[in-house]
C-alpha cells in the first residue's frame, strides 16, 4: 500500500505484553521479534512484561496500560488458541469499548497463506479500549511476523493512504 512521504512518520509508543506459563525473557522469542519489528519501524517500545495465562492478572495490566498516557498501543502474544489455559481474547473482551473484527479476520486470511488451515485455531482479536489500541496476536514468531508485515507495517504508520489507526487515535474518545 502507499505511503505518502510528504506527511510526517508520528511513532506509535507500543506496550508489549507477552502471556505464557512456560516462558520467560530468555524464551520469548515472540516479544523479541515483535520488539525488532517496532523499533525497526520507528516506534517507541513503552513496556514490556510476561504474564501467566490469567484473565484477571491480564485485565489487571491492559486498565493499567490503558490509563497510561505513554502508551499508545498494546500488542499481546499467545493465549489466543482453544485451549482451557488460553483466556487473552476474554481477557480483551473484559476491557473493550469497541471491538475491532476486521483485525482478526486479516490476520487469520494472512496466517492461512503461511500456515493454512491451522489458522482457524487462532482467535487473534482487537479492540480500541478508552482511546486504546489493543491488539491480540497468537504466541508463534510466525504470527508476528504476518500480522507485522502483512497489517502493522502499514495500519501503524501514519503516512499510510488510504487510511490508518494512528490518523484515527485523536478521534478514539469522542462521543
Amino acid at each position: 500500500m502507499p505511503i505518502d512521504d510528504t506527511l510526517p512518520f508520528k511513532p506509535v509508543r507500543i506496550a508489549v505484553l507477552t502471556v505464557s506459563d512456560t516462558r520467560g525473557l530468555a524464551e520469548d522469542r515472540s516479544g523479541d521479534t515483535l520488539i525488532a519489528r517496532l523499533t525497526d519501524a520507528g516506534h517507541e517500545l513503552a513496556e514490556r512484561l510476561i504474564l501467566k495465562d490469567d484473565a484477571d492478572d491480564i485485565v489487571a495490566q491492559l486498565h493499567r496500560w490503558i490509563d497510561d498516557p505513554a502508551v499508545d498501543c498494546i500488542i499481546t502474544t499467545g493465549g489466543t488458541g482453544v485451549t482451557g489455559r488460553d483466556v487473552t481474547p476474554e481477557s480483551i473482551e473484559r476491557v473493550a469499548d469497541k471491538m475491532i473484527p476486521g483485525f482478526g479476520e486479516l490476520f487469520r486470511w494472512l496466517s492461512f497463506q503461511t500456515i493454512g488451515t491451522s489458522t482457524v485455531q487462532s482467535r487473534a482479536c482487537a479492540c480500541v479500549a478508552r482511546g486504546t489500541y489493543i491488539f491480540a496476536l497468537p504466541g508463534s514468531t510466525g504470527a508476528v511476523k504476518d500480522a507485522w508485515d502483512g497489517i502493522f507495517r502499514d495500519q501503524l504508520d501514519s503516512r499510510h493512504r488510504p487510511c490508518n489507526f494512528v490518523e484515527l487515535m485523536p478521534r478514539l474518545l469522542e462521543r
